[in-house]
């Protein structure tokens, strides 16, 4: 019988069959030429990576090509002070030094997701990696674009539905790929096709895996030293399977001073979510493991176009609106248990200014409306009307060797439910330096103080929470969170050394933070978790770096290497389920045809942890990537790594699941990505 992973792996190969004479989109030479990434989320006039006062990570078109099928936590996991829940596979979002939930922004084309991933970490985003054609990761609290809600960060997932430019006639991307560690399988293809001014664009994406298989048995030494029990023979994680199935599809029209365009998009899944039973329970449907299984269903629609001005103050003129009705049921076995509800709309519109003598700008306006319920055992929130409204500037001017940026925001937010309503008015503002003492280097400077207003879960939960092992009880009393933040930025690029550097501090007050009150439910017997207000200080720094060992032509031997380090505590003791140290090292080869790379990631341990918290072993991953492009015009790339070759015990010590959920071990994966 053949697996539906050589299938996939068939059918994107017959696709290039069909089509391995079309044009390339990169022609021969291009991949020579270095040019700086530019920057357009928290900088909407755009600003290249090396003149940037942000911590930014960039993964283009050809990273997300060839990039593991995974949920968007597990994706960007590994950049520079960034790491994933690690939930489940089906659910794990970003954590962003140090920080996640409600204070990391996760977007798509700059507006909000409108969904209930911030509720609780067993909620999956609802959006899936592969439709991105980019993903821009911003570190730190200075993107006053977007608000208190990314006081920690954002990711931006980009993607080319509703079109901006009009392609030369038809172009698109297929891709398909399988994982021996889940017997994991995704394919994907988009489509861009052009009629005079009018552009088609038509995407589609489809993911399956089964529970992971890992090296050790499932519960950690430490949790089965405390209950005084022995590990088991198991080596996967049961309950780990995902299912997803994601398709859209845009319509723009393109003219000379502008575009406007207009798309639907839905997203369909099921995944199983280890250790979160609130009692044995039959096997789930369709397959599945016993125990809860969630079924996500969001149907968004999106807005959006620019106009560009010939004269005046302003350059040009954006507008981008969407709207989003989400669904998301907890299956116990093959019955409901509980039902969350997220619908409403969101809309931004931006003025850019005309660049003058080195001053860039931008004012905008952001609205939000969002109602989020639930229903069921786990309906720890009540129904929640939210309402947002933003304005906000953003200012820079580079006069080459020095300059300065700036920026203020004023927000205001609503919250209304039957435990109660509040209120907030918050002003956020940063200031920034920056100067160039030579050409290569580029130093900086940034100040920065958000205010982020209380989440619904933060003011209003009063019940079980079996993802968090809690009963969590809301405060509606609290304040608006504050962090004053100083972050020191270096670039350096000179031949064939480059460097990155951001260093900060970060200093909260009224920090939201999730304590134990010593006592158990008594109807669940969970031990109950309230929303307390402290003081709060978060230290760390990101490097990167990178040295041309030797280049000839179009091949060259490179040596990477990264680092980072968080280091946070409140007046409470240790900041919980704040991740270790880490560092990468890696040698890569790149050539025309073929590129390869072997990368080793040590993480430590934390033994600093909440009074709630076990410590957590460190670990070393070493990997073995490598794409074969055999066209000359480059279309088409055959990829394959290797992951946890030493298939090492890995605990991410940011997961609820840590004691629970090891990292996958030593897995193969495969695929073929093709663009015409």
């Amino acid at each position: 019988m053949t697996s539906r992973p050589a299938l996939v792996l068939a059918a994107a190969a017959g696709c290039v069959a069909l089509g391995g004479t079309a044009a390339a989109q990169t022609p021969p030479g291009a991949r020579d030429v270095v040019v700086d990434d530019v920057i357009v989320t928290g900088a909407p006039f755009g600003v290249t990576d090396r003149a940037s006062l942000l911590a930014v990570d960039v993964l283009d078109e050809e990273d997300l090509a060839v990039a593991p099928a995974a949920t968007l936590g597990d994706l960007v996991s590994g950049l520079p002070g960034v790491r994933s829940t690690s939930f489940a596979p089906g659910a794990s979002r970003p954590v962003i030094r140090g920080l996640s939930g409600p204070r990391v922004q996760v977007l798509t084309n700059g507006l909000g997701m409108i969904d209930a991933s911030s509720v609780s970490p067993d909620h999956q985003v609802a959006v899936d990696p592969g439709e991105a054609r980019r993903i821009e990761i911003v570190r730190g609290p200075s993107t006053l674009v977007f608000g208190g809600s990314a006081i920690g960060g954002v990711v931006n997932i980009i993607d080319d539905r509703i079109p901006s430019e009009r392609p030369g006639g038809v172009d698109g991307h297929v891709s398909a790929q399988a994982s021996t560690v889940d017997d994991g399988a995704s394919f994907g293809a988009r489509l861009k096709a052009a009629a005079g001014p009018l552009v088609l664009t038509i995407d589609g994406f489809s993911r399956e895996s089964s529970d992971y298989a890992i090296p050790v048995f499932a519960e950690s030494r430490a949790r089965l030293d405390a209950e005084g029990e022995a590990p088991g023979d198991e080596r996967t994680v049961p309950n780990t399977f995902v299912r997803l199935d994601q398709y859209g599809a845009g319509l723009g029209w393109i003219g000379p001073r502008g575009f406007i365009g207009a798309s639907v998009k839905h997203v369909d899944t099921r995944y199983g979510v280890p250790g979160h039973a609130h009692q044995p329970a039959p096997p789930a449907p369709e397959g599945g493991a016993g125990g809860v299984s969630i079924g996500l269903e969001q149907t968004r629609y999106d807005l959006r176009g620019e106009l560009t001005f010939e004269a005046g103050p302003f350059s040009a003129a954006r507008l981008s609106a969407g709207r989003a009705d989400y669904a998301h049921t907890e299956f116990e076995g093959a019955e409901i248990g509980t039902r969350f509800i997220s619908d409403g709309a969101e809309a931004r519109l931006e003025l850019v200014q005309r660049e003058r003598g080195g001053w860039q700008g931008v004012i905008g306006a952001q609205g939000l409306r969002r109602t989020f319920d639930a229903v069921g055992d786990e309906a720890y929130v009540p129904r929640t009307e939210i309402a947002e409204q933003g304005l906000y500037a953003v200012q820079r001017l580079d006069r080459g060797g020095l300059g300065v940026e700036g920026g203020l925001r004023l927000d205001r937010r609503s919250l209304e439910s039957l435990a109660g309503e509040r209120d907030f008015s918050n002003v956020s503002a940063s200031a920034g330096l920056f100067l160039r003492p030579t050409a290569p280097l580029f130093l900086g400077l940034s100040l920065a103080r958000n205010e982020r207003a209380p989440s619904e879960v933060e003011l209003f939960a009063r019940g079980p929470h079996a993802a968090t092992g809690a009963f969590e009880v809301g405060n509606i009393d609290l304040d608006s969170e504050v962090a004053t933040s100083v972050e020191a930025t270096v670039h350096y690029a000179q031949g064939p050394f480059e460097f990155d550097l951001h260093a900060y501090a970060a200093d909260y007050d009224h920090f939201i933070d999730l304590r134990p009150t010593g006592v158990d439910d008594v109807d669940s017997g969970l031990p109950v978790f309230d929303y307390v207000q402290t003081d709060a200080d978060f230290r760390g720094f990101e490097a990167e770096a990178e040295y041309r060992l030797w280049e000839s032509g179009d091949r060259g031997l490179t040596l990477t290497g990264a680092a980072d380090r968080v280091r946070a505590s409140t007046a409470l003791g240790p900041a919980a389920r704040i991740p270790p140290w880490s560092a990468t090292a890696g040698l890569e080869w790149a050539s025309r045809r073929f590129d390869a790379g072997l990368g080793v990631r040590r993480v430590g341990g934390q033994d600093r942890t909440a009074a709630f918290e076990r410590p957590t072993a460190g670990y070393t991953l070493v990997s073995l990537k490598g794409a074969l492009r055999p066209f000359d015009r480059r279309n088409l790339t055959v990829f394959a790594e290797a992951s946890n070759l030493t298939d090492a015990e890995a605990r991410e010590h940011a997961s609820f699941q840590k004691d629970i959920a090891p990292l996958p071990g030593r897995s193969l994966r495969a695929g073929i990505a093709w663009r015409f």
